[in-house]
């Protein structure tokens, strides 16, 4: 009896605290605020915005489904590390918008020659998966992507609005 007790108190406890995360608000960018630099610290699931050298928002992500360690070759599900810039935006893709960055390089292209394998890209940052938005930051517990930085839709809004195509993006361990 008292290990059943236990065992609803400790569930209770769990579903209160996933509920206060996803229905928690986010502190927003401010409107016309321009990111000028992105920071991706993989090992703390982070990615933070700079404007004029001072951070202005630290958003929680998602990386690929093999998240530690450089991306080496397409399919990897890695996320690469380096230096990138954005490259591209899109608000039609199967994922709710997107932030495309310049993955891969020359250093990558050679690296993945070594394994004698195509190097692959479509490196993005994204939301979600178009029809599941509702999945809001829940979709942070697991790393899902093939190697790409998830963000909620809501999220990406955001950085859509407040990235241009040129703004650089480093990609840490």
């Amino acid at each position: 009896m008292i290990f059943k007790s236990i065992i609803f108190i400790s569930l209770f406890i769990i579903v209160i605290s996933i509920l206060v995360c996803y229905f928690t608000p986010s502190k927003k960018i401010l409107l016309r605020t321009k990111v000028d630099y992105l920071l991706v610290l993989k090992s703390e699931r982070r990615l933070i915005a700079y404007s004029s050298n001072q951070i202005i928002k630290t958003y929680k992500i998602a990386l690929g489904k093999s998240p530690i360690g450089d991306k080496e070759f397409e399919g990897d599900s890695k996320t690469p590390e380096g230096f990138y810039t954005i490259n591209a935006k899109s608000d039609t893709s199967k994922f709710y918008k997107n932030l495309g960055i310049s993955y891969p390089d020359s250093s990558d292209i050679e690296k993945s020659k070594q394994y004698g394998k195509p190097t692959g890209g479509d490196i993005k940052i994204h939301g979600l998966r178009n029809g599941i938005g509702f999945i809001g930051k829940l979709h942070r517990l697991v790393d899902w992507t093939a190697g790409c930085i998830a963000v909620t839709n809501d999220e990406i809004e955001e950085l859509y609005q407040a990235v241009e195509i040129g703004t650089k993006i480093e990609i840490r361990k």
